[in-house]
């Protein structure tokens, strides 16, 4: 046999192989925690959203039960000879089972199998007040249709409706007109002027609420939508910065194209501009309508004494104040139905919302 032959195999592959294996099982275990830790973290976010779901398909029979289960449910019931029997779970011989109760007794009781009624009636021995009643899966949608009628929702739904897709076509076209000055214009003062505007930002709104408040008493707006609508035409800092930080990284050469063409400045927003900046523009409209439709203390302040002008938000506070205690599943009822509307518009424009704000303020 040759010194070829009896020399011994490499140990290197083999090590490479472990190598790769611990590697592989130490990302596994990585990834698997990583994955549990943001399971747990989103339930216990999404676990009051999930428990106001449930609870608005629950009876107030069933909401006042100290043992009800978390879930929409009804007791039991089972027809024999012509009359209608509550169900309960019986354990008899180690086995339970649904067992209707036809007769109660303090001691004993006369129980009948809904699988097998024609067997006749069984006594069993015990108190019945100890056995659990059996349940069906049983949501009910009175609590939707009570609150459609009882808070008047397609008055308030309009209202709320109009007041946010007005504001949001007026801070659309003022926040962009204003951040594309500041993005794509030269002129004295402009960084000075976009220092104070960002500041404001850093303005407590308690500061300013009595001399707005002041200022749309003298001009007779109390009571209407003007002090919600004009404001939202006159730019704010949040949205100006974000349209000015998105146009910035639109390159200069398309509006000196659109220049040479011969394109005015509002020409060139319109045609260049806006069509390469719709993710930021959805985005800050996605912003000002969630805003706007959760927005509770302005139209409490201005339409406090307009009942049939006010939105979803207040009219729904004042609703629960009356009925917090007593009938918790019509509150959480409007709840659910007035979130219907952003999480449909989010769910719709998710992508185009996420781009708009990841893009924002990166270079291209």
């Amino acid at each position: 046999m040759s010194v070829a032959a009896q020399r011994p195999i490499p140990a290197l592959p083999l090590q490479k192989t472990q190598t790769h294996r611990r590697r592989s099982l130490r990302e596994t275990r990585n990834s698997f925690l990583v994955t549990f830790f943001s399971v747990l973290v989103i339930a216990a976010f999404l676990s009051p959203l999930l428990r106001s779901f449930a609870l608005s398909f629950q009876t107030p029979e069933q909401i006042s039960q100290v043992d009800a289960p978390l879930w929409p449910a009804s007791p039991l019931t089972f027809q024999y000879q012509g009359r209608e029997f509550p169900v309960y779970k019986v354990t008899i011989n180690g086995v339970t089972k649904e067992m209707a109760l036809v007769k109660k007794g303090r001691t004993e009781s006369q129980l009948v199998d809904p699988a097998n009624p024609g067997a006749g009636q069984i006594t069993w021995q015990g108190a019945w007040r100890t056995l659990q009643p059996a349940l069906t899966f049983d949501p009910t949608f009175d609590n939707y249709t009570d609150v459609w009628r009882l808070l008047n929702y397609p008055r308030l739904l309009f209202n709320t409706a109009a007041i946010a897709l007005i504001g949001l076509i007026g801070t659309v076209v003022s926040c962009t007109l204003v951040a594309y000055g500041f993005a794509r214009f030269r002129f004295p003062g402009r960084s000075f002027l976009f220092l104070i505007l960002i500041s404001t930002i850093f303005l407590p709104a308690a500061v300013t609420l009595i001399p707005t408040y002041t200022i749309f008493v003298k001009l007779g707006w109390v009571g209407t939508w003007l002090p919600l609508l004009v404001p939202t035409f006159f730019a704010n800092a949040y949205d100006v910065f974000l349209l000015r930080q998105y146009l910035l990284t639109i390159p200069r050469e398309m509006d000196e194209a659109a220049a040479i063409d011969g394109a005015g400045p509002l020409r060139t927003l319109i045609s260049v501009i806006v069509p390469q900046a719709w993710p930021v523009i959805i985005a800050v409209a996605i912003f000002h309508l969630v805003y706007s439709w959760n927005d509770f203390f302005a139209p409490l302040i201005y339409l406090s004494t307009k009942p049939e002008l006010q939105t979803l938000a207040v009219g729904l506070a004042q609703f629960s104040a009356n009925r917090s205690a007593q009938e918790p599943g019509l509150i959480q009822a409007g709840t659910l139905l007035t979130l219907i509307v952003p999480v449909i518009l989010f769910l719709i424009f998710q992508r185009v919302f996420m781009r708009g704000v990841v893009i924002t303020g990166v270079e291209k």
